[in-house]
């Protein structure tokens, strides 16, 4: 397995961002299934860039007969991210007294990014899985929410503790997400995201489309 570089690591920060100024868009009005377990009272969960939701249908409409996309989770205001970064911090540092901060927000940024660079808050990442045309779940090895800890390290994309139906499933969806432009972080096999810092070094690409927004910044007019 190739090192995985972490949404902590410097490189990561080092890219510049041009804000392209795309908007954001209430996905439950697209054809993207959408899961309602994080709803939030604004609805910030079901937003993301008009960018990436056309490369999502463009993912979904590659997928084998009967297999669907489910969002789980797009659009994230940094003051969560910034709490799930601290919440999940707390846990490390509480479990492991003896490692230092920088161990700890290496650890920490493999299940939640930094709030700094987090693709979430600028609407370019995706919490996203696979169903069958009934809204049922497929088996992809763990919940989207499973951490290191909990799942034993089968959260990452290339574990090896999974069932062959579990990594079969996971092919279909990297295969389509792949072709339609996103990139995965490896650290969580359902994180896929599209025009920010992270995805720009994997796609070797100069700069960032999008940078941290707010709900009201990027959805008026």
């Amino acid at each position: 397995m190739s090192e995985i570089i972490l949404m902590c690591d410097p490189k990561v920060a080092a890219i510049p961002v041009r804000e392209c100024g795309e908007r954001l868009v209430d996905v439950r009005y697209s054809r993207l299934p959408v899961d309602h377990s994080r709803q939030d009272p604004e609805g910030a969960f079901a937003h993301m860039r008009e960018g990436v939701l056309g490369r999502l249908l463009a993912a979904q409409a590659t997928l084998p007969e009967g297999v669907r996309l489910l969002l789980v989770e797009g659009y994230r205001p940094p003051e969560l991210q910034e709490q799930y970064f601290r919440q999940y911090a707390q846990e490390l540092r509480d479990a492991n007294p003896q490692w230092s901060s920088d161990q700890v927000h290496r650890a920490a940024s493999r299940y939640v990014a930094p709030p700094e660079i987090a693709p979430h808050t600028a609407g370019a990442a995706v919490d996203i899985t696979l169903t069958d045309t009934d809204g049922r779940e497929l088996d992809l090895g763990t919940s989207t929410n499973a951490t290191p800890e909990q799942s034993n390290g089968a959260c990452y994309m290339d574990a090896k503790n999974i069932s062959a139906k579990a990594r079969y499933h996971r092919h279909i969806l990297a295969s389509s997400l792949t072709k339609a432009g996103l990139v995965n972080y490896p650290t969580e096999w359902w994180h896929w995201s599209f025009g920010d810092r992270y995805w720009a070094l994997m796609a070797t690409a100069q700069a960032a489309l999008y940078g941290p927004t707010t709900l009201m910044e990027r959805t008026a007019g």
